[in-house]
Order: structure tokens, then C-alpha cells, then sequence
């Protein structure tokens, strides 16, 4: 018997990686389950998971006894069998569906891991490295300002139909404000998309996928304290 199953369990936590996925469940109004894995605890590094996802990273799902591991692979699975008349993705073999995928790609390959370590360095690393925080933070702005070029012609990144090329980057470029203190106001295209898809009641249901302790308010002051504590340190680079 192939897939779809019908018969899901998302595996996730409350990062830009795990919101993806989630706002495709909620705009398919798809039926599923919920797994917390808290990677404060390391809980996405234990046996039972691994047989899941064996980079030992979230989210994964599960559809049935079949697994799915990677956002943008998960993504384009909820699509592939839960999406038949299109509603956030295209039909296979159209240059629309390939345009989705390259967007898609850039932003696993860009943007997120991009955007990901100029998080780190800026928040939550060990030692302070003014290289390393700069070099990623311009790395970041420069991405914006590419996603800035096809989204000051249009809408949304593909066809001017809001898709998973959008959720993918739009999952991550919410959080630059508060980690990275990058205002969006300096991308006039991209700060539109933004507030439109941040609007959609699917987007605001899968931000509570899994539900957090932090309300949004205690998140900043989190990262407020994250980032206070980095600033105190004395740059370890090398002159």
C-alpha cells in the first residue's frame, strides 16, 4: 500500500524549522498529531527519535509507519499527497512547480542556515566573535535583499500565488526583528509579504504548534538576556 496514510504525527518545537511545516498542516486543515520533542533537553538526540529522523534534528513526521524527515522534504510530502487541487503548491512537471522548488531549495540551503548562524552567534554562542556575528548578519541582509527583488514585483516569491515557497523563508524572516534587530521597513516588498502572510489565520494557529511556556512577550525578554550576555563578553577573535 502507498502513501498517503492518513494517519499523521508531527514531531516539532518551537523553532523557524518547525513552524514550516506546521502552517502547511493548518492550511491544508489536515488532521494530526502532535510531538513535542524539547531540544533544550536534548530530546531529539535519544534512540526512539533517531529511527525517526537520524540527523537527529526537528521536525520529522510520520505518516503512519512512514517516516519524513527535512522541512523542505516534509513540505513538499504534505503537498505532494494531501494537496490535490493546489491550494499552496503547483502541478509537478509545470515551470511554475519547479520556479516553488528553487525557492524552496535557496531558502534550505540560504536563508535558513544563514540566518540560523547569525541567530547563534549573535544570541546563544559560547565565546563572542564580532566576525562571525557581522559576517552572517550581512549574509542575512543580503538574502532579504534577494527575496526584496522578486517580491517587489509581486505579491508572493512564485506565480503571485502564496505557496510553500513563501511559508519556507517566511518562517524565518518573522524572526529577525527580535534576534537579529533587522528591521524589515529597508525591504519595502519583502516587509508587505511579510505583514500579509503573518495575517493568515493558518499562520497564527501554526505558531501555537507545539504549545510553548513562553508567551511572545517572554520570548523577547529571552532573547533580550541572550543577547545582553553576548555583549558582555570580550571578543575572542584573532588580530
Amino acid at each position: 500500500m502507498a502513501p498517503p496514510y492518513n494517519d499523521l504525527t508531527y514531531y516539532t518545537f518551537g523553532t523557524p524549522n518547525g513552524l514550516k511545516p506546521a502552517i502547511v498542516l493548518e492550511e491544508l486543515g489536515l488532521k494530526y498529531k502532535t510531538e513535542t520533542i524539547d531540544i533544550t533537553k536534548n530530546t531529539q538526540k535519544e534512540d526512539w527519535f533517531l529511527e525517526i529522523n537520524p540527523n537527529g534534528r526537528i521536525p520529522a513526521l510520520k505518516d503512519g509507519e512512514m517516516r519524513v524527515f527535512e522541512t523542505g522534504a516534509i513540505m513538499m510530502y504534505l503537498t505532494d499527497m494531501y494537496d490535490p487541487d493546489k491550494k499552496i503548491s503547483f502541478e509537478k512537471g509545470t515551470e511554475d512547480y519547479y520556479e516553488c522548488l528553487s525557492w524552496l531549495m535557496w531558502q534550505m540551503g540560504g536563508l535558513g542556515p544563514m540566518q540560523g548562524q547569525a541567530n547563534h552567534f549573535r544570541a546563544m554562542a559560547g565565546a563572542r566573535s564580532d566576525y562571525s556575528i557581522n559576517r552572517y548578519l550581512e549574509e542575512t541582509k543580503r538574502l532579504f535583499s534577494v527575496l526584496e527583488l522578486q517580491l517587489s514585483k509581486t505579491d508572493y516569491l512564485v506565480a503571485n500565488k502564496y505557496s510553500i515557497a513563501d511559508i519556507a523563508s517566511f518562517a524565518w524572516v518573522r524572526g529577525a526583528p527580535m534576534w537579529l534587530h533587522i528591521e524589515l521597513d529597508a525591504w519595502p516588498g519583502l516587509k508587505r509579504w511579510h505583514d500579509r502572510i503573518a495575517e493568515r489565520k493558518a499562520v497564527e494557529r501554526a505558531k501555537k504548534v507545539p504549545p510553548m511556556a513562553r508567551n511572545e512577550e517572554e520570548m523577547r525578554e529571552m532573547v533580550r538576556g541572550m543577547q545582553a550576555r553576548v555583549d558582555g563578553m570580550v571578543n575572542s577573535d584573532l588580530h
